[in-house]
């Protein structure tokens, strides 16, 4: 099972970051299937990079939820447009399938944008993800898990190839982490988790609080990894005013806590075991 990074930052995407300026998007690929987990403005390079591969193309996309930063990139997604592209793609909740499409075309109508979703030629299959309800795509079981964020949010399981990586984006972990929602977190190989703000950020020592905001810092995914076992952790969701230098520190400050830490970096490639250049 292989992970790679297309879009590590929250709320916005920025420039001029060597570790990343695109909003969430996260590929995980094994025995020829694609996972794609949300559709931030990372999903742009990832197209490219399925597109240089050749038609036709297939993935299964899992949004953790709906908000602009998870989604704003699907109208850039090349492969898309291509009626040789099957995509199957979940929804956060019961009503999760009916929801995710009536967004993706909300977003691209006028004035938003000058292409509606029809446009797109793709096969598009549109289905809810439930939480604790696992889906089997080819080698991948994927388990969406409710996770506290304002609107709601999916954090997700994915297990292949004996290893495990959990990607949970958008969550505020002191808000509340139930014994149900920490037992798929538990033992898993890598663990990318919200890291948005340092603890003065969050408390509000340094500006505003950003208690019930959804988000959580790097020290509080750093207790979650050691508490539950994890292999690596990457702290993820990176707030857009926070310089490179800055997500440095912050890991460094976790590593304190749990030593196999590092900010999630745009390109990163990993193998879970070992890691593998960009």
């Amino acid at each position: 099972m292989e992970i790679r990074f297309f879009g590590v930052r929250g709320s916005i995407a920025v420039s001029g970051s060597r570790i990343g300026g695109n909003t969430a998007c996260v590929e995980v690929t094994s025995q020829g299937e694609r996972l794609i987990l949300d559709a931030g403005t990372g999903i742009r390079t990832l197209g490219e990079v399925m597109m240089r591969e050749g038609a036709p193309q297939k993935a299964t996309m899992f949004f953790s939820h709906l908000h602009w930063d998870h989604v704003q990139g699907f109208p850039f997604f090349t492969p898309a447009y291509l009626p040789t592209t099957s995509l199957t793609m979940y929804g956060p909740g019961a009503n999760g399938g009916q929801a995710l499409e009536s967004t993706l075309s909300q977003q691209m109508r006028p004035p938003q944008f000058p292409v509606p979703l029809s446009t797109m030629r793709s096969r598009m299959t549109f289905g809810a993800a439930l939480h604790g309800r696992t889906v089997e795509v080819g080698p991948f079981k994927v388990t969406p898990i409710d996770v506290p964020h304002p609107d709601g949010c999916m954090a997700y399981r994915v297990e292949a190839d004996g290893h495990s990586f959990v990607y949970a984006t958008d969550v505020e972990l002191p808000e509340r982490l139930t014994s149900d929602v920490a037992r798929h977190f538990e033992g898993a190989d890598a663990l990318c988790l919200d890291a948005q703000y340092t603890p003065d950020e969050y408390e509000g020592k340094k500006g505003m609080s950003k208690k019930g905001w959804g988000h959580s810092t790097m020290m509080d995914a750093a207790k979650v990894a050691k508490d539950l076992h994890a292999g690596r952790l990457f702290l993820f969701h990176h707030d857009p005013s926070h310089a490179d230098e800055l997500l440095e520190d912050m890991a460094q400050e976790a590593r304190g806590l749990f030593p196999f830490t590092e900010p999630a970096r745009e390109g990163q490639r990993m193998l879970l075991g070992r890691s593998a250049g960009a």
